[in-house]
């Protein structure tokens, strides 16, 4: 490989390969050189704890498409560090997949509800992936002569970077800019894709229902994406009601923890006309040869599961155990539960707002178009001493550009955060906050406009989503999916890499993290 490379060593190859600022500028030393020595387990947590012990732990208000949020235990312990679970991983075997099938159909189905479009995969890598494999699904019906993807300027820049590095190597050329400005006449015959997003990077909620409508009149053989926030889509217009033909996003803040960054379970969910171009794969629900009902692998468009010249995907990573961690979550909470979670962070962050104004701040989004972030504009000098002045009181926000700063809340935000983050951003005016930030909350809190509401509100009615809320209820029907599947705690799994990884226990313990 070095040789056909033209590289004198593997030094060489990662210098070459990982970009400077991850790499570790020191390799790896140990008092007596090399790898230390093995210990005990016992020996090995205690130091790791210790280790742990030197972590600053910050409150995270970033936002960006990450955002802190509760898995509750009875699906923490019994999914996400149960073996029987995480094992099993990726069912390539629909009859040893029962249990993890089922779970993920209910994943599709709330995709689908969510985002008012017909047919969802069963996951992907990150919601960066899934706008990636949006692209390139733009193409897939289009004509030869298109290669111009249009991207909004207010998409997640982690998006945007993915979407450049898969865009070059497929031969499509991307451009950047407003669509609200921007003169798509001008590349009218050769545009075969739009990206847009809601709640977008400054946290400002679009309904693109016009903006959707005039360029498919305006472009033929145009495929809309819309990247959105399903937490948001509780209350907020769907991409489905604007008349987009493909919705992406992640499922991180239904129960998975951020996990420094991910991976998260992306969706993607299209329009039944597009169903054979989806990529990854699609549950759906058949029948055993006894007549009984059973879950099967409908689509797969995976280069490992069909021929290469025909898949319509390379991406081999899905993300099961989360995918499922998500659809479980949403099975808890119910429509109810996840209404009333997306209604909290909302009233808060009009609190917020609210108070950052009487402060005397300036908010890049107004009058309630917002779902749970702010972003403030500020002098250039003011940016860096603001992000300092919230560090030093142990708390992350998020930086957009050298003017603008975001603050996130989320579903484990308290309103005596809120409380706190006044009282913070007050200091950096040399202010002090009011005493009674919540006396007049019911003149503060308002509905969205109705535009920017869902019209669809009969949604998630099944009676999977409707009938186990308590943790009795769950514990049993994730016991019983079990009892549906092969795992590596019952049996080998003959097919695939991947579904031989198996998570030492150790790496479970709660004291590390």
């Amino acid at each position: 490989m070095l040789r056909e490379l033209q590289l004198k060593s593997l030094d060489e190859l990662m210098k070459s390969t990982i970009p400077e600022k991850v790499m570790d500028p020191e390799p790896y030393k140990h008092e007596k050189g090399g790898v230390p020595e093995a210990v005990p387990e016992k020996l090995l947590l205690e130091k790791l704890t210790l280790l742990a012990q030197k972590n600053e732990l910050y409150k995270c208000y970033i936002g960006g498409g990450y955002y802190d949020t509760i898995t509750p235990e009875v699906i923490k312990r019994n999914v996400l560090e149960n073996p029987n679970w995480y094992t099993a991983y990726t069912p390539y075997q629909a009859e040893i997949s029962q249990g993890r099938l089922e779970t993920l159909l209910n994943y599709q189905t709330l995709v689908c509800e969510l985002t008012g479009l017909e047919n969802a995969n069963s996951s992907l890598l990150d919601e960066g992936t899934a706008c990636a494999e949006a692209m390139v699904m733009s193409f897939a019906t289009s004509n030869q002569k298109k290669n111009i993807f249009f991207v909004s300027n207010n998409v997640f820049p982690q998006s945007l970077e993915v979407l450049k590095t898969r865009a070059e190597n497929a031969g499509i050329k991307l451009v950047v800019g407003d669509p609200r400005t921007f003169d798509f006449s001008s590349i009218a015959e050769e545009l075969g894709g739009v990206l847009l997003q809601t709640p977008d990077m400054y946290g400002v909620l679009h309904n693109y229902t016009e903006l959707i409508k005039q360029l498919k009149g305006q472009v033929d053989e145009l495929t809309v994406v819309v990247a959105c926030d399903p937490l948001a889509l509780t209350k907020t217009v769907t991409p489905g009601e604007m008349g987009a033909d493909i919705a992406v996003g992640s499922t991180q803040r239904f129960g998975v923890p951020m996990g420094f960054g991910g991976p998260h379970a992306a969706f993607m969910v299209a329009k039944a006309s597009m169903i054979r171009k989806i990529p990854g794969r699609i549950i759906g629900v058949s029948k055993d040869a006894f007549g009984n009902r059973a879950f099967r692998l409908t689509l797969q468009t995976r280069e490992q599961h069909i021929k290469r010249e025909k898949a319509t995907s390379n991406i081999c990573t899905a993300q099961v155990l989360l995918a499922n961690i998500s659809a479980l979550y949403a099975i808890y909470h119910g429509k109810q539960g996840l209404e009333a979670i997306a209604h909290r962070v909302n009233a808060l962050t009009q609190i917020l707002a609210y108070q950052l104004t009487t402060l005397g701040y300036t908010l890049r989004t107004k009058d309630n178009e917002y779902f749970d972030t702010l972003a403030l504009n500020l002098d250039k000098s003011e940016v860096e001493r603001l992000l300092k002045h919230f560090r030093d009181h142990s708390i992350n926000l998020g930086k957009i550009d050298e003017q603008s700063v975001r603050v996130s809340l989320s579903e484990n935000t308290t309103l005596d955060d809120v409380k706190e983050l006044v009282s913070i951003f007050a200091g950096f005016k040399g202010k002090k906050a009011s005493s009674d930030l919540f006396g007049n909350v019911e003149q503060i809190v308002k509905k969205h406009d109705s535009s920017l509401q869902r019209a669809n509100t009969q949604y998630l009615q099944q009676e999977i989503f409707n009938s186990i809320h308590s943790e009795h209820q769950m514990l049993r029907y994730m016991h019983m999916l079990i009892s549906k599947d092969i795992s590596l705690t019952k049996s080998m799994i003959p097919l695939g890499s991947c579904t031989m990884k198996l998570n030492a226990t150790t790496e479970m313990v709660k004291q590390i993290f």
